[in-house]
């Protein structure tokens, strides 16, 4: 018990929150609470921490778990062995952190042969002890040689005490300890170039000769850096001063008697062969830990965006994957979402086959009244758009939209079960069309990797990369909800409370009885039990419920209060939802109880000016810059329009639809210092650029947003 309150209050002070709210949040979430319902429905438990807060509440408990798993090995192996001591095992006990823990537990490690081994087995530890200690006045040095033992000469003995004195000195906890500080405040990072790799590693040319501090180094370029030395381009050292170090060493252990410049000897030994690598290794793994999440929130912060972009709704879709030589698959779509057409057109082949082209396109969105077209923006996406737009289809919007990870999703299991007898092309321009209605429906359906808004996302810790990713997802389903009715397996999955099984028992009784009439039939679906249902209902919705209720964010819980509001102004629940009047005369003050307080109730009166609001912007229709097609066709200082692809820590990336990402510097995204260019753009961002410089043969656009 006292181990958990050390573990909330460590997590309060790193996170500046109160303790109270750490040990509530802990609560609850070993209630089996997630972190979508704890921060939207417990505010009063934890005293409304977000999302962020609840999620990194967790995630240090975790961590803290981990740790004492490997203090409870460590006390079960020493204790196996007989040589657990009541200093060591306090020692243990105090451990807050994994090196510590390691440090400790490194002399008693059970380990390979080792050169100090080899040298006690030869009876040289008394020789080591004595010139270690300064206690060698009258040593003999003669006295440990022995040929039968491989010792054949008095070197062969000093050898072999150096080597048992190089491990002495490289187990000592406070000097790793004071050593581990060097290395992370110290470090310089050395990269140069493998000479015979250098001509097929030109991309890594930045780094061929550079240095920088360790500790100041971004995150993505060391990201580039080891991913050049796992390419066998780069050669790195990640090292401090070595005479820093061994000065260290040296105060540590300065030796004496007269023999003393053995144990300098050793003691230089022991940071060379043991301690350095030891220890770089270290940094090197806690660099690249930090890097990874640095890009991993990057990539978060980016998949967010295109999560929540704005939806078009439910409009009828005509949506078209183009091609060049095999044509533009097109699909029609109702506004469900649901495939009435499909048929394949050839509008960049001129002639007979554009004009029949044309008059398919036409006759299709008369016969199924289309209000919006939809066209993949990769390979002739630009040319299909010209075509599109030059049939002048009074009162259709006309709209590109990001195709990534569209082919994937066409050959996925998903898509097959979905469209069984349809081939991957009619299910790629589904789902184009269906991002355009709804990205955040058709994305979640897509391994978050494969939508292309990443850096290094085959380098970083793909366990980490997977939860983090699958954290956004969950927290955009829930914000914006769930139409319980219509919403895919995949869809229904995210939802807090859910997953796997309980969301294919849902579409399952959904397939069998016909459409839920309230939330209160959820608990009718075989295994969906009290406790999913607590942490599922808020987040699902139900259009045309009788409660109106259902079709919001307010937790069935709640609508006890609600109602009693009603009746207390003498009104029903459906006009207090549409009359701002009564909801202005509502004191919530008057409702605060032991468990509902004014979070709750304020959010439950928002929810009810504006029920199952979604937090999406509105939906603008978006077009490039007509007669730019290529890079060919940029000029300096062009002004042209554009959509933020991907945003990283140096700069974000802009497609302005010449099949070629431009890059806006982060000393291009504003006439002011920017620090993060997530302060500035967002993925998915429709923005206007100025044409810095076109380098044809790099293929590489400079942009820039900055007005002067």
């Amino acid at each position: 018990m006292d181990q958990i309150k050390q573990h909330h209050r460590r997590i309060a002070a790193g996170l500046q929150i109160q303790v109270n709210q750490v040990a509530a949040t802990a609560q609850l979430l070993t209630d089996g609470g997630t972190v979508p319902f704890i921060s939207r429905y417990r505010k009063e438990m934890t005293g409304s921490l977000d999302e962020t807060q609840v999620a990194a509440v967790r995630d240090q408990l975790g961590a803290l778990a981990e740790i004492d798993k490997r203090r409870r090995t460590i006390l079960d192996l020493l204790a196996a062995r007989d040589i657990l001591t009541d200093e060591l095992k306090a020692g243990l006990q105090r451990a807050d952190d994994l090196a510590t823990l390691e440090d400790l537990y490194l002399p008693y490690r059970q380990k390979r042969k080792t050169r100090a081994m080899m040298a006690r087995e030869k009876g040289l530890e008394p020789l080591a002890e004595a010139i270690f200690s300064g206690r060698d006045q009258n040593l003999n040095v003669s006295h440990f040689v022995d040929s039968q033992k491989g010792v054949g000469s008095e070197e062969d003995a000093l050898a072999g005490a150096r080597d048992i004195m190089a491990e002495w000195v490289s187990e000592d906890p406070q000097l790793r300890a004071r050593l581990r500080r060097l290395f992370a405040d110290r470090s310089i990072v050395h990269s140069t170039v493998v000479k015979k790799n250098q001509e097929a590693g030109v991309k890594f040319r930045d780094y061929f000769s550079w240095q920088e501090e360790a500790g100041k180094a971004p995150g993505h370029r060391l990201l580039a850096m080891f991913r050049g030395e796992s390419e066998k381009v780069l050669r790195l050292v990640i090292r401090p001063d070595e005479e820093q170090a061994l000065a260290v060493l040296r105060n540590r252990y300065p030796g004496k008697g007269k023999l003393q410049r053995q144990v300098a000897a050793a003691v230089s030994d022991s940071y060379k062969r043991l301690l350095a690598p030891s220890l770089e290794k270290e940094l090197r793994a806690g660099l690249k830990e930090k890097a990874d999440e640095e890009a991993i929130q990057v990539f978060a912060e980016n998949l967010r965006e295109l999560l929540l972009a704005p939806a078009l709704g439910r409009k009828r879709v005509l949506a078209l994957d183009p091609g060049f030589r095999t044509g533009a698959k097109l699909v029609c779509l109702n506004e469900q979402g649901n495939l009435l057409d499909f048929t394949t057109i050839y509008p960049t082949h001129g002639g007979k086959k554009e004009q029949e082209a044309a008059e398919r396109v036409k006759e299709l969105c008369r016969r199924h009244r289309i209000q919006a077209i939809g066209i993949g923006n990769g390979t002739a996406g630009r040319e299909t758009e010209d075509f599109v737009r030059g049939l002048e289809l009074d009162g259709v919007v006309v709209t590109l939209v990001n195709e990534s990870g569209a082919s994937i999703y066409s050959a996925s299991e998903v898509a097959r079960r979905e469209f069984p007898d349809h081939d991957i092309t009619v299910r790629g321009a589904v789902s184009i069309g269906r991002r355009l209605q709804d990205p955040l429906a058709e994305l979640v359906k897509l391994d978050p990797k494969s939508i292309g808004v990443g850096q290094y996302q085959h380098d970083v810790n793909q366990a980490r990369l997977k939860k983090g990713l699958d954290d956004v997802v969950v927290s955009c389903v829930n914000s914006v909800g769930v139409e319980v009715n219509s919403a895919s397996r995949e869809l229904l999955i995210h939802v807090s409370g859910l997953g796997p099984v309980l969301a294919e028992n849902i579409i399952k009784y959904r397939d069998e009885h016909g459409p839920f009439s309230s939330r209160k039939e959820l608990l009718k679906v075989p295994r969906l039990g009290a406790k999913a249902f607590e942490q599922c209902a808020g987040f699902l919705r139900i259009h045309g419920a009788e409660n109106p209720l259902d079709d919001s964010a307010v937790h069935p819980e709640r609508y006890q209060t609600v109602k009693q509001m009603a009746a207390e102004l003498g009104c029903s629940v459906s006009d207090l939802m549409k009359r701002r009047q009564l909801r202005e005369k509502i004191k919530l003050e008057k409702y605060v109880s032991a468990t509902l307080g004014l979070p709750t109730l304020q959010d439950i009166l928002a929810e009810l000016a504006k029920p199952g609001r979604d937090p999406r912007l509105e939906f603008t229709a978006f077009a490039f810059a007509g007669g730019v097609n290529t890079m060919a066709d940029l000029v300096a200082e062009m002004n042209v329009p554009g959509i933020v692809t991907n945003v990283t820590r140096f700069g974000a990336f802009v497609d302005i639809g010449v099949h070629q990402d431009g890059l806006v510097h982060i000393s291009q995204l504003a006439d002011r210092f920017v620090k993060d260019p997530a302060e500035v753009v967002k993925a998915g961002q429709q923005v206007m650029v100025r044409v810095l410089e076109v380098d044809q043969q790099r293929k590489r656009i400079a942009l820039s947003l900055r007005k002067s």
